[in-house]
């Protein structure tokens, strides 16, 4: 039988896009002859619907659109994933249609609750073994913990997270000796090296459970933070049948293989393993693809970028510049900017800034560059670029050479749209009313923070009014671990619609745009990978660094994944660093520990208020996807004594 799975690029309860996603995997499985197709978790709703989960309409109302695909269904079996509401319990169902008609729902028995998952408040997990019905419109339909049977195969469902339990305990355990094939409709997040877990978790089932294994994930940034990879697994006996390229910029992606379920297979062996994962690249078509979903779905026309000339910013602009490279890589031109919505007839217009100094632009006509046949490709996709991104210096009497041309030397290079204005004249209003009011001078010496943040939040206005005149999503920068101890400005440089990196520590940032320049050729990086990180909010003489204001950033990180990844209190954190160095000193090791635990616990509200950010790595700070801790709280104050 020819089997397939489809991954799918969703949207919550846009019924419209849902369906023609789905209608043209069912379309494109029966032009290759497909008999089998395996759609994904909850595509028919989306899989990030939220509290709506738990109202009586939604679930229903997808039951009333699961009637559009039924004539779809002729001459092939579909797997379609919906929620059903019985009870006022909603369960994650995967519906099997053929011909026309709604041969049952299987129903997911195990609930995913860690990390970025919430299923357990969404969701009630199905009991193994039970089974009922559920009607609509004077139909009825068994659900529940079923097998089926086409074309003399018979198969059962584990439903994502159905899976990643133990295999004593996971549906297929039951399902040994009764079913060919097991089917697994996915939406599985996307996580740098996670691949190599869902590769060996099918791999094995299908070794361990004898059987087939067929496996479709969600595909793109359905809902905002979370990003999917589309992975596509068909296995038999420990043996890899197919696997798709994953972070596909389509919408559907589809990938079969034939497979004689009369014919037995040997067992496989030892597991051929993949390669070994390249992160840096992982985390490219992720955010590439993660910022491309944003901005269509958005209905957004492109990215307005405060670019200081430091590593964050200069990522998140690299960023835009590879989602258009890979998007037009894989889609064409054309395409690329049909999907985009951001492109129309009309000719790129000059941007005209306001007060607050001189202002300096690059401009490329990306119509007229799209009609030059034999532009070399870089060239096209700096246009491209130019029409999607526009950035701005902002400078005060405390920045420097080095930031400036180093924001302006990667624009120039990437074919972004360039400003530079000063803002000195906004801080020295703001600090003489204050100092008016209060009726004495502020200093560095009694007043550092406070002149610090002005400067940041004296930045906000201006650029989110140049993001707001042209329809644009504003890209604040800040990275994990400038989140996890509060080293930013609330309303200044945390000001945005869309926090691509706060998911991502700020030693991996500087990795990965050493091998952009590198690897990628982003020669334009050159100065910023020379530079050391800093803020530069105080007067230059002073030498400012992140690193002198914090501690090194590898031992933030590696104090952070202990603290909130492994969950570990103060003192078993400082035991753990002493034992992974010996030699470092030990007095200093207790006070970064200390000082990052009191700044964590204070700047919980900061990070509250960050941005939507993207999912990226195994983990993040974000308390609206990964991690919760209270605002107010006692602060460790009993631990950090102890230390």
């Amino acid at each position: 039988m020819r089997i397939a799975g489809a991954a799918l690029n969703q949207i919550p309860f846009d019924w419209a896009h849902n369906i023609q996603t789905i209608s043209t995997a069912i379309a494109q499985a029966k032009a290759e002859g497909v008999e089998l197709l395996c759609l994904p978790e909850l595509c028919l709703t989306g899989y990030n619907c939220e509290d709506l989960f738990l109202s009586d309409w939604l679930p229903e109302s997808a039951l009333a659109h699961l009637q559009q695909i039924r004539p779809l269904t002729e001459g092939i079996c579909v797997v379609v994933g919906l929620p059903v509401r019985l009870h006022q319990r909603t369960y994650n169902t995967a519906a099997v249609l053929r011909d026309g008609e709604i041969l049952g729902f299987a129903a997911k028995q195990f609930l995913a609750s860690d990390g970025v998952h919430y299923e357990p408040r969404f969701f009630a997990p199905w009991v193994a073994g039970e089974t009922t019905t559920v009607e609509h419109a004077g139909e009825s339909w068994p659900l529940g913990d079923l097998t089926f049977e086409h074309l003399g195969v018979r198969f059962g469902f584990e439903i994502c997270e159905d899976a990643w339990r133990p295999d004593n305990v996971r549906p297929a355990c039951r399902l040994r000796g009764k079913v060919d094939l097991i089917v697994n409709p996915s939406a599985s997040h996307f996580a740098m090296s996670k691949t190599d877990q869902r590769y060996n978790l099918v791999l094995n089932a299908s070794r361990n459970f004898t059987c087939t294994y067929l496996y479709a994930n969600l595909l793109g940034n359905e809902a905002g933070r979370i990003i999917y990879d589309g992975e596509i697994l068909i296995a038999r006996n420990g043996h890899l049948l197919k696997r798709n390229q994953l972070l596909s910029f389509k919408e559907v992606d589809l990938e079969w293989a034939d497979v004689d379920f009369s014919t037995p297979l040997e067992m496989a062996g030892e597991l051929v393993p993949l390669p070994a994962p390249d992160e840096y690249r992982e985390l490219n078509q992720a955010m590439s693809l993660g910022l491309f979903d944003y901005l269509r779905k958005a209905r957004s026309r492109g990215f307005v970028l405060s670019l200081s000339g430091g590593a964050d910013s200069s990522f998140c602009a690299v960023g835009v510049a590879e989602m258009v490279r890979l998007g037009v890589a894989e889609l064409g031109e054309e395409e690329f900017k049909r999907r985009s919505g951001a492109f129309d007839e009309a000719k790129t217009e000059v941007v005209q800034t306001g007060a607050g100094g001189a202002a300096h632009q690059t401009a490329i006509d990306v119509d007229n560059a799209a009609e030059t046949q034999n532009q070399k490709p870089d060239t096209a996709n700096q246009a491209l670029v130019n029409h999607l991104l526009t950035c701005a210096y902002q400078g005060t009497v405390n920045s420097s050479d080095d930031t400036f041309n180093s924001a302006k030397e990667l624009a120039d290079s990437i074919g972004a749209r360039f400003f530079d204005w000063t803002i000195d004249e906004q801080v020295s209003g703001y600090v003489g009313k204050i100092e008016g009011a209060l009726g004495r001078p502020l200093t560095w010496q009694t007043d550092d923070l406070a002149l610090q943040n002005i400067q940041a939040r004296v930045r906000a206005p201006g650029i989110w009014l140049l993001a707001n005149v042209q329809n644009c999503l504003l890209i604040t920068t800040s990275n994990r671990s400038e989140a996890s101890v509060g080293y930013c400005t609330m309303d200044g440089d945390t000001a945005g619609s869309i926090s691509p990196i706060a998911g991502v520590d700020k030693d991996f940032v500087k990795k990965w745009l050493r091998w952009a320049q590198t690897e990628l050729g982003y020669e334009g990086l050159r100065y910023v990978n020379d530079l050391q990180p800093t803020a530069e909010l105080r007067p230059l003489a002073d030498n400012q660094t992140d690193e002198r204001d914090l501690m090194p950033y590898v031992l933030l990180n590696r104090i952070e994944r202990l603290a909130f990844y492994d969950r570990l209190a103060p003192a078993a954190v400082l035991a753990q660093l002493i034992a992974e160095d010996p030699a470092a000193d030990a007095g200093q090791l207790r006070a970064y520990v200390r000082r990052f635990y009191q700044l964590w616990s204070r700047n919980q509200w900061k990070r509250e208020r960050y941005a939507p950010s993207f999912h990226l790595d195994d983990y993040n700070v974000d308390p609206r996807s990964w991690l919760r801790f209270p605002i107010l709280s006692g602060g460790f104050s009993e631990e950090l004594a102890a230390l």
